[in-house]
């Protein structure tokens, strides 16, 4: 008996667990392909799970953060849904690339599509000039149900804090590449030339002792030609003088 409700309330224990920890696996979410840079340029994909069971997601409203401003930001193409960019004037221009920028995308809109239950659907955008002063972006997003549900994924986690129950998506960017990172190969490129050219000199004294070696085996070989050839010579005058 005493092993039995042991048993149940493991069970318990384990199932509230699951159900607790659900919730946060399934929000709406945003990841580079590769990296996020600083000031550098991006595909970013918002990952958008359906968490109902008797409901399809029929709408994503991602709204972009106005105090990091990105001038270029460009949705693909997705069969079955349709993207809504808007934009914005800025109250003071941004200069991008010697052009000046005078509004920025403020929101995309994607509908038309479904995600079924037990589904999620991926939402890539091309994303650009990435602030080079911050250490993420927010996202807030607004996903929106065809049962007229919408959960709003705009809570901000705060350090320290326990995750909020509906947590916006937030990029993680990273550190940009110094410029100085490849110096050192290329100065190695000298030091391995020099090393090319040290062998090639070896290579060619080498040769070079061995052809000494070579002509004075040939000049040896002759001389012992000529000396046995003397001798026989020698020999032949000898046996006629005797006859």
């Amino acid at each position: 008996m005493k092993t039995s409700r042991v048993s149940l309330a493991a069970a318990l224990a384990a199932g509230a667990v699951l159900v607790l920890s659900g919730p946060a696996f399934a929000h709406v979410s945003v990841q580079p392909s590769g990296e996020a840079t600083k000031g550098g340029y991006a595909v970013i994909n918002f990952k958008v799970p359906n968490e109902r069971d008797n409901a399809s997601t029929t709408q994503l409203e991602v709204n972009f953060p106005v105090d990091q401003p990105l001038t270029s930001v460009m949705p693909q193409d997705i069969p079955g849904w349709t993207s809504n960019v808007e934009k914005t004037k800025l109250d003071k221009p941004l200069t991008v690339h010697g052009k000046q920028v005078n509004e920025v995308v403020t929101k995309v809109t994607w509908t038309g599509g479904k995600i079924e239950p037990g589904k999620f659907q991926q939402f890539p955008v091309s994303v650009g000039k990435l602030p080079d002063n911050a250490d993420q972006m927010v996202f807030k997003a607004i996903q929106t149900y065809d049962n007229n549900e919408v959960v709003r994924w705009i809570e901000e986690s705060k350090p320290g804090a326990a995750e909020p129950q509906t947590p916006a998506p937030v990029l993680k960017l990273s550190a940009a590449t110094a410029a100085g990172d490849h110096h050192d190969d290329d100065a190695a490129k000298p030091a391995a030339g020099a090393a090319a050219t040290g062998d090639k000199k070896d290579a060619h004294d080498e040769a070079a002792a061995k052809s000494d070696s070579d002509t004075t085996a040939r000049a040896l070989g002759i001389a012992g030609i000529v000396i046995g050839l003397g001798g026989v010579a020698f020999g032949i005058a000898s046996r006629r003088r005797a006859s």
